[in-house]
């Protein structure tokens, strides 16, 4: 398990870091231009690595899963060798799918005016600027995403399932702790996949919303990922709790 969350919180640190320094450099400045191939730097980057998240939750629920439904058979299905395999894996899944758009979107003709309202490049608004038609393509868009996102998600609904039918059929206090690990990674969850299912898959074509779903997946779903986790695991509490408490002691000494 904390291979996999040191994996989630390096793609996490990946995902902020696509969007958040140009944002921040723009809200201080008034010319806020971004070159082409930033532009399209922006959007690969953004998809590999909330494509790979995806994957990579998917995962975690498949690890929280053997640890419930098959704890006697954890080590031996969970060893160092399939982790590393499944992130890898997580990996490729992200890469090959921001090619594939990448490839489509670097190709389109783009004539007009070059303004986009949001703060950062994102392939809906781009594709907008197109001198086409682009009904078609922001269809095929969508169901680019929603193959990975739709079934990542359907994939980390039946995981929790089984654990939860499991879960019942446990001892009190057995439950209460696949409970409180498994609320944490329902969590994480839901605040990253709604509102990318929102943006790419059934878009509501409202600007405000686009753009605070685009800044909330991109921004503060990263930054709290490390505070669900730690405030949702007991060891994570006690190691916190006694680095505190050394702080405040040697604090006292002087």
């Amino acid at each position: 398990m904390y291979f996999l969350l040191a994996n989630l919180s390096f793609v996490d640190m990946w995902l902020s870091s696509v969007t958040t320094p140009k944002m921040i450099t723009d809200f201080l400045r008034k010319n806020k231009s971004i070159s082409f191939s930033g532009c399209m730097s922006q959007i690969f980057f953004a998809h590999c690595i909330a494509a790979g998240e995806m994957v990579l939750l998917v995962v975690m629920a498949y690890d929280r899963y053997v640890a419930i439904c098959k704890p006697l058979h954890y080590f031996t299905i969970m060893n160092l060798k399939r982790c590393t395999g499944l992130v890898l894996t997580s990996w490729t899944i992200g890469f090959v799918h921001a090619m594939s758009h990448l490839v489509v979107i670097v190709e389109l003709p783009f004539c007009g005016p070059k303004k986009i309202d949001s703060f950062f490049c994102d392939m809906p608004l781009v594709i907008k600027l197109a001198c086409m038609d682009s009904h078609d393509l922001d269809i095929l868009m969508n169901a680019d995403c929603g193959i990975v996102g739709v079934t990542c998600f359907i994939l980390l609904l039946i995981s929790y399932t089984y654990i939860l039918i499991t879960v019942r059929q446990s001892s009190k206090a057995g439950a209460s702790k696949a409970l409180s690990t498994c609320s944490a990674h329902i969590t994480v969850v839901m605040i990253f996949f709604v509102p990318c299912i929102f943006i790419y898959v059934c878009p509501l074509n409202i600007t405000w919303l686009d753009k605070f779903l685009a800044v909330f997946y991109s921004v503060f779903t990263p930054l709290l990922n490390p505070a669900i986790y730690t405030l949702r695991n007991k060891e994570m509490k006690n190691a916190m709790t006694r680095f505190i408490n050394n702080y405040i002691d040697s604090k006292g000494n002087y």
